[in-house]
């Protein structure tokens, strides 16, 4: 099998995640910060350690600032949810996630917020922070982006976005969904407020794991409560960082193996992953782009992709591509509408879905070469 549908979740992992969760469920897996047994203090200590690698990955200094969840989607729900009051002004893109959209549909139904989605200057996906700062209102509350498209990989400024949120002191949210692991994130220069990331995805760990940064400015109210192992007699849950976010038994073995990922992440470097890619989609892009039945929607380039490349083949729905692909040359990708219904809106995708082709580190050129051959050979007898 050929998988290219590492946007959905990263595979295969390097193989110390997989010896880092297997070694740990054997030896010290028991519940971190509920006792004092030594099996307890080791799990504590793997907690530990895999929040200080992301500190170095994210150039966090406070460990402590980081919560872990099982996923992006909760901690967009609680960074979300947990901010935002009645009356407060939001502003997003339309290259947004159902895990941030949903949330603000629900607070805008109900008669809590407003939001305003700023729409891509072109269909490759450029969205400018200048678009982003002329939806600044008087009440605006938040400014929530994603760093890079899961339907075709643009990468959004959200460096520039958060100095000039900073500026206006607005908070600052971004989903690295598609970019931790693979993109440069400093939220410190970059004045990013909050940040939510997934375990499974670029970062390389098992699925189940995720998690949220919050700067030491920012105060949340929990959305789920419960035990924490902490100031177990109030009947409020403690509103510090990680326990506001982190109520009941953490995915122990899971985080172990995140830490592995985010390790091997420090050892190989940002840079050198996104090149990889960059390199692997470059002559993927180039085998198709002459093709008069493929369409190529995403923008390839030095820091443009973080390692997508959508099309749709002549007269084929993305799921008959796709069926093809799996069925007939063991090629994985991810058809359809990728959870983000703005964004193929914009593209007006919306009866066909794309296919997404999302490569992942382990990639090789040889793959790369037989899953153009496959498309090419496809296209050919597709219609006109």
């Amino acid at each position: 099998m050929v998988y290219l549908d590492n946007a959905a979740t990263s595979f295969p992992k390097p193989p110390e995640v997989y010896d880092r969760v297997l070694s740990f469920m054997r030896e010290s897996c028991a519940n971190p910060g509920r006792s004092s047994h030594e099996m307890a203090r080791a799990s504590a200590n793997c907690i530990m350690k895999t929040r200080e690698s992301l500190c170095q990955l994210f150039n966090i200094s406070n460990p402590l600032q980081i919560g872990f969840t099982p996923n992006a989607t909760l901690a967009l729900n609680m960074a979300i949810y947990g901010i935002l009051k009645k009356g407060d002004h939001v502003i997003t893109t339309a290259l947004e996630h159902n895990s941030v959209l949903r949330p603000l549909y629900e607070l805008k139904k109900n008669g809590l917020i407003d939001y305003t989605v700023v729409t891509p200057k072109n269909h490759f996906g450029i969205i400018e922070t200048q678009s982003i700062m002329r939806a600044v209102r008087t009440n605006t509350k938040l400014i929530v982006v994603t760093a890079s498209s899961n339907v075709i990989g643009a990468i959004l400024p959200y460096g520039e976005i958060g100095d000039a949120a900073k500026r206006k002191g607005i908070t600052y949210l971004v989903d690295a969904s598609q970019g931790a692991g693979v993109l440069d994130f400093d939220v410190q220069s970059m004045q990013i407020s909050m940040l939510a990331f997934p375990g499974h995805k670029g970062l390389l760990g098992p699925q189940g794991t995720g998690g949220l940064y919050l700067d030491e400015s920012i105060s949340l109210r929990p959305i789920i409560q419960g035990g924490t192992g902490s100031r177990s007699f109030e009947t409020v849950q403690p509103l510090f960082m990680p326990d506001i976010i982190e109520s009941g038994t953490l995915n122990t073995p899971g985080i172990a193996g995140l830490g592995a990922g985010a390790e091997f992440i420090l050892k190989t470097g940002t840079r050198n992953i996104l090149k990889k890619k960059e390199f692997l989609l470059e002559r993927l892009y180039e085998r198709l782009a002459g093709n008069k039945k493929i369409r190529l929607f995403s923008r390839i380039g030095p820091n443009q992709n973080c390692g997508i490349l959508a099309l749709l083949i002549n007269g084929m729905d993305s799921s008959e591509t796709a069926n093809l692909l799996d069925s007939r040359y063991h090629i994985a990708v991810r058809p359809g509408f990728h959870c983000a219904p703005l964004a193929h809106r914009f593209l007006k995708t919306e009866k066909t879905g794309l296919v997404r082709i999302s490569l992942g580190y382990f990639n090789t050129s040889d793959e790369i070469q037989y899953t153009a051959d496959s498309l090419l050979e496809i296209a050919e007898g597709s219609p006109a």
